[in-house]
C-alpha cells in the first residue's frame, strides 16, 4: 500500500524523512510512523519546534518531504526575501548560472536531497507547484482524509498536472454524487465515528462510499480536482453560493500574501482578509512600504475579480492586523485556517469595512 507506492516513486535505498506533526495525527501515523516501520529502510528525524524547523530540515536533508501549502509558500517567500522574484526568474533562465541558483535555493531550505516532495491538507496554488518544479523540485499534490487513513489520491510522474490532486491510489474507488460531492471507498477507510452511529450513517452511501464533503471534478484519466468544501460555501445578498477555496488560491499565489480567507455571508458582496508575507510584516509601519503594498493588493484584487463571475467578485481586501497561528486557535495543527474562529473575531468590524470606499483596508 503506502510503502510500496512510496518506494516505487522515490526509488530504492535508504530514505530520510522529517517528522514534525504530532504522531497522533492521521497523516503522520500513516505516512511517517507506519510506513517507516514496515519499510525498515527509512531514517526518521524529528523537528524540535516550529522555531527550529529550517535548522531541522538542514540537519535531516530529507529525500522525501511532504508538507502543507502554507509551509511551501513560506519557503518560497523566504527565497524571495533574499532575491526579488523578477531577478530570480531572470537568473534561472541563464544556462549554467541558472542551475547554480536553483540548487542554492533548494539547499538553503534543506531540500536539495529531496527525490520527491508532496503537498496536501489544503489546496495549493498551481503556480506555486510550477515554481518549485522550475526550481528542480518534483512537487506533487495529494488528497486524503483522516477517515480514509490519508490513503486516497496522489499525483505521480504520469499524472501530475498542477491544480489536480492526482489519481486514485491502488484499491481506492471514487465517484461524484449528483451534487458534485467526492465519494470515496478506500482500503484505509474507517468503520465509523466513535459512539456516533447517526453521524456514521449520514456519512456513508448505501453501498459503502464515504461522503467526503468536498466538491470535485473528475477527468476520464482518473485525475481529480477539488473545487471546494460543500460546508464552506456561503451566500451573499446576491443569493448565489460562493466556494471560498478557489478564490483564496488565487490570492495566495501573490508574493505579498501568506494566507487568506474569503467570507461575506449575507453581505452585498464577498470580501477577503489577507495575512501578509512574514518578511513583509515588520516593514509595513513605513508609510512608503504600506503605500506600495496597498497598490499591489489593489492590482491583485482587480486581477482576481476579472476571473470571477459578478456574484463572486470581492468587494475589498482587508489586511489582518496579526498573523493567524496554531497557538491562538486560528490555525489547525496542519495549518489550515479555522474559518469560524476568524470570522467570529472580526465580526464586530465587518459592517465598518463595508462602510468604507477603499478597496484595500488595514484592520
Amino acid at each position: 500500500g503506502i510503502v510500496a507506492d512510496t518506494r516505487q516513486r522515490i526509488g530504492p535505498g535508504t530514505s530520510r524523512m522529517l517528522s514534525y506533526l504530532p504522531l497522533a495525527h492521521s497523516f503522520e501515523r500513516s505516512w511517517v510512523e507506519a510506513a517507516s516501520l514496515v519499510d525498515g529502510d527509512t531514517h526518521i528525524y524529528f523537528a524540535e519546534s516550529i522555531d527550529t524547523f529550517l535548522q531541522d530540515l538542514q540537519r535531516a536533508r530529507p529525500t522525501m518531504f511532504v508538507s502543507v501549502p502554507r509551509l511551501w509558500l513560506k519557503f518560497q517567500q523566504g527565497v524571495f526575501a533574499k532575491m526579488p522574484p523578477a531577478k530570480l526568474d531572470r537568473l534561472m533562465g541563464i544556462p549554467v548560472l541558472g542551475g547554480l541558483v536553483k540548487r542554492k535555493g533548494l539547499k538553503g531550505r534543506g531540500l536539495d536531497q529531496v527525490r520527491q516532495a508532496g503537498s496536501g491538507s489544503a489546496p495549493i496554488p498551481p503556480d506555486l507547484i510550477h515554481w518549485y518544479r522550475r526550481l528542480g523540485l518534483k512537487l506533487y499534490e495529494g488528497y486524503g482524509m483522516t477517515e480514509d487513513n490519508s490513503y486516497s489520491h496522489s499525483s505521480n510522474a504520469q499524472h501530475s498536472e498542477p491544480g489536480w490532486v492526482g489519481v486514485p491510489m491502488p484499491g481506492v474507488e471514487v465517484r461524484l454524487s449528483a451534487d458534485g460531492e467526492v465519494l470515496i471507498k478506500s482500503p484505509g477507510q474507517f468503520s465509523g465515528y466513535y459512539k456516533q452511529p447517526e453521524l456514521t450513517a449520514e456519512c456513508f452511501t448505501e453501498d459503502g462510499f464515504f461522503r467526503t464533503g468536498d466538491l470535485g471534478e473528475r477527468r476520464a484519466d482518473g485525475m481529480l480536482k477539488i473545487t471546494g468544501r460543500a460546508k464552506e460555501q456561503f451566500k451573499t445578498a446576491k443569493g448565489k453560493y460562493i466556494a471560498p477555496a478557489p478564490i483564496e488560491n488565487l490570492l495566495n499565489a501573490h508574493a505579498d500574501v501568506e494566507m487568506s480567507l474569503v467570507s461575506g455571508v449575507g453581505q452585498p458582496a464577498a470580501y477577503a482578509i489577507v495575512v501578509l508575507a512574514e518578511a513583509l510584516r515588520p516593514k509595513v509601519h513605513d508609510p512608503a512600504v504600506r503605500q506600495r503594498v496597498t497598490a499591489a493588493l489593489e492590482t491583485l484584487l482587480a486581477d482576481v475579480n476579472r476571473t470571477l463571475p459578478d456574484y463572486a467578485q470581492l468587494r475589498m481586501l482587508v489586511v489582518a492586523r496579526e498573523p493567524w497561528s496554531i497557538e491562538d486557535g486560528t490555525l489547525t495543527p496542519t495549518m489550515k485556517i479555522r474559518r469560524s474562529k476568524i470570522e467570529a473575531a472580526v465580526a464586530p468590524q465587518v459592517e465598518a469595512w463595508y462602510g468604507q470606499p477603499q478597496k484595500v483596508q488595514w484592520a
